[in-house]
């Protein structure tokens, strides 16, 4: 679909634009701040910016609440958390909003920017989305809550509960599932017998619809269906959006070993960040110096982002059991 279908002006596309090309260079940053020994984690998001961008446009950040998991890292940037908040994560920074330097890295949270950090554990920010959204229904505001998860975590008994739940108290939320292919190193053919896991809504009394996240238009319609029912007291929705891992599993893993050279080429030839940068060229919104001046400007605005958070300081000892317990 044409990016100006969506509606949005050309400002707002552009703006969409910065936010999925700053994930990009970020995340590219991340693994070069881990293969150099400064930071000991990093599990990308590299291939599904385009659908996670176009997924939050469609919240309010400051009255909705995001329970995301580990590769989305587009996404809390549209719900407001900056390129030095990510870095400082990722460096272990006691400064990190995320958990103060405690977390594994991509391990996103931010309660001024209403971000509910998440357990490794996969799927368990799904039933706690519910009780989140419950809270709000019960509260009879307006707010709703957004939360996602990759495909592997559909085999969960946390996704099946939370969806129930969910379906039966007709709750103010979407559901995610971002499907790149693998849980890990098991493909799809081996992960779930159906071919659409939106289909799943069905048996939860839930709407549910499946998009192809590297068509930004398609699937910033989508939730903009999706979040206008659940805030008008219309349900839950469950999005399987289909998106790319242009990367291993994580930094601690090689890709090369369960995928043909064939599949990644092909894959990395519809990356979803030239795709939309190819759109953005044709619809006549930027141009080629457009692109490349952005492109300077962001580069510049993470260098600086780097440097500021390793000059940030290392958590102490004497508060290495802050904010694990509770206090008196």
């Amino acid at each position: 679909m044409k990016l100006k279908d969506s509606k949005l002006n050309n400002e707002q596309l552009i703006q969409a634009y910065r936010i999925i090309k700053k994930a990009r260079m970020l995340d590219e940053r991340l693994w070069q701040l881990n293969r150099i020994g400064k930071s000991t984690f990093n599990i990308s998001g590299q291939g599904a910016e385009v659908g996670q961008v176009a997924m939050a446009l469609n919240f309010e950040p400051d009255k909705d609440y995001f329970l995301p998991y580990y590769r989305d890292m587009a996404a809390v940037m549209v719900w407001g958390m900056s390129a030095k908040d990510i870095l400082m994560g990722s460096l272990g920074k006691a400064d990190d909003p995320s958990s103060h330097g405690r977390q594994m890295p991509n391990h996103y949270g931010s309660r001024a920017h209403n971000i509910v950090p998440f357990s490794s554990t996969v799927t368990t920010q799904y039933p706690v989305a519910t009780g989140v959204a419950l809270a709000m229904q019960i509260d009879k505001s307006k707010a709703i809550a957004l939360t996602a998860t990759g495909e592997g975590s559909t085999a969960e008994g946390d996704f099946h509960e939370a969806l129930n739940f969910a379906g039966v108290q007709k709750l103010p939320m979407v559901f995610v599932i971002e499907n790149n292919g693998y849980a890990i190193s098991t493909p799809n053919s081996e992960e779930f017998g159906v071919n659409d896991l939106s289909v799943r809504a069905d048996g939860y009394g839930m709407f549910g619809r499946q998009v192809n996240g590297r068509d930004f238009t398609e699937t910033y319609l989508a939730f903009k269906e999706a979040a206008e029912n659940a805030r008008n007291g219309k349900g839950s929705t469950l999005i399987e959006m289909l998106v790319d891992r242009l990367t291993a599993h994580s930094s601690d893993d090689d890709q090369r070993v369960y995928r043909t050279p064939e599949d990644i080429a092909k894959m990395k030839e519809n990356d979803c960040v030239g795709l939309m940068e190819q759109q953005l060229l044709d619809e006549k919104i930027l141009n080629k110096d457009n692109l490349a001046s952005i492109k300077e400007e962001l580069a510049d605005e993470i260098d600086k982002a780097t440097e500021e958070a390793e000059e940030m300081p290392n958590p102490t000892t004497d508060q290495l059991m802050t904010h694990i317990y509770g206090e008196e």
